[in-house]
Formats: structure tokens, C-alpha cells, sequence
């Protein structure tokens, strides 16, 4: 008696939110086509919707919905954009004493005082590197503002080796597998 054993297209698993992440300095986070990274004060643009993955306990992959692209935090801080999945495209996701919630890299942090690396705006909108960000300053305190629950597919880092991410601004660009929208009224 012999098995077949047919492997299918991998059905999404995982729980997710499509959501804009309003930081406390006034802006919210975009990603444009070009996987620039910055903030807005435009809360109705297209480029502020991000895919917030699940990965691990607490951990989320930060996906930017019209670019298709991950944010990532390299080893000197920098945020970029990637187009695969890679581990610097993982983020502590923490509930601050304020309620705000901030988002810290889990590969990167300062050598010496182990300190985390943030995700971070400053007053200006702009991006900030991840070890000049305090977790307890506003330009690391960001509200989700959730628009749907969707359902993702896992991110793999075994599609690094299938696929040749594009750098930008420094390391690969991680890309989540889209959301399929989930009627709410059944969750």
C-alpha cells in the first residue's frame, strides 16, 4: 500500500490587522512605491496602510500594503524597505506605560548596555536611526489605528535562498505574502 502525498499552495494561517500606525509626534507612518520610509500628516493616504504580521510571541513583520515591501532595521539602525522576508524585518511589538505601542528590533540592540533599538519619527516626519530612539521618548510611540482583520501566510525565511532580494538604502527588502480579507462578524 503506498501514499500520495500531494503538497497544495500553503493556505493563510496566521491572524493579522491591516492598520495605520499613528505616531505620537503627529504623523503617521508611510511607505511609498519606491520603499522610502517616512511619516505623513495625510491619515487618508494609501501609503500609510500596513500589513502587521504576526511571527513569533509579541513579534510582528511590519508590511507596507501599496509597496508590498518589509520594514527592516539593519546593523547600524537604518530603516529600510525589503522585498523578502529576512530576521531584520522582525519587531518586538510592546504595549508602552502610556498605552502607546512601540515597535523594537530583535536582532539589533546597543552592545554595551543591551538596550533596544526602536522604530522611530521625529518631529519632522523622518525616519530615525533605531539606537538614537528611547523607548520612552514620543518619536518611538506609535497608536495602530486597525482598518480589517485579514489572514496571512506565514513569512519565510526559506524563500531567502529561492529569491535575490533587492537592497534598499543598505540590506534585502522582505514582502509579505498578502492578506485575504476575513468577515470580521466571524471572528
Amino acid at each position: 500500500m503506498t501514499a500520495t502525498v500531494s503538497f497544495a499552495p500553503q493556505e493563510p494561517q496566521l491572524k493579522g490587522i491591516v492598520t495605520r500606525l499613528f505616531s505620537q509626534q503627529g504623523y503617521f507612518l508611510q511607505m511609498l512605491p519606491d520603499g522610502a520610509i517616512d511619516g505623513t500628516k495625510d491619515e487618508n493616504s494609501d501609503y500609510t496602510l500596513f500589513n502587521l504580521i504576526p511571527v513569533g510571541l509579541r513579534v510582528v513583520a511590519i508590511q507596507g500594503v501599496k509597496a508590498g515591501l518589509y520594514v527592516a532595521m539593519n546593523a547600524e539602525g537604518y530603516l529600510y524597505s525589503s522585498d523578502i522576508f529576512t530576521p531584520e524585518c522582525k519587531f518586538k511589538e510592546s504595549v508602552f506605560e502610556n498605552y502607546y505601542v512601540i515597535y523594537s528590533s530583535t536582532l539589533y540592540r546597543q552592545q554595551e548596555s543591551g538596550r533596544a533599538w526602536f522604530l522611530g519619527l521625529n518631529k519632522e516626519g523622518q525616519i530615525m536611526k533605531g539606537n538614537r530612539v528611547k523607548k520612552t521618548k514620543p518619536s518611538s510611540h506609535f497608536v495602530p489605528k486597525p482598518i480589517e482583520v485579514c489572514m496571512y501566510r506565514e513569512p519565510s525565511l526559506h524563500e531567502i535562498g529561492e529569491k535575490q532580494g533587492r537592497s534598499r538604502k543598505s540590506s534585502g527588502t522582505p514582502t509579505m505574502n498578502g492578506g485575504k480579507v476575513v468577515n470580521q462578524d466571524s471572528t
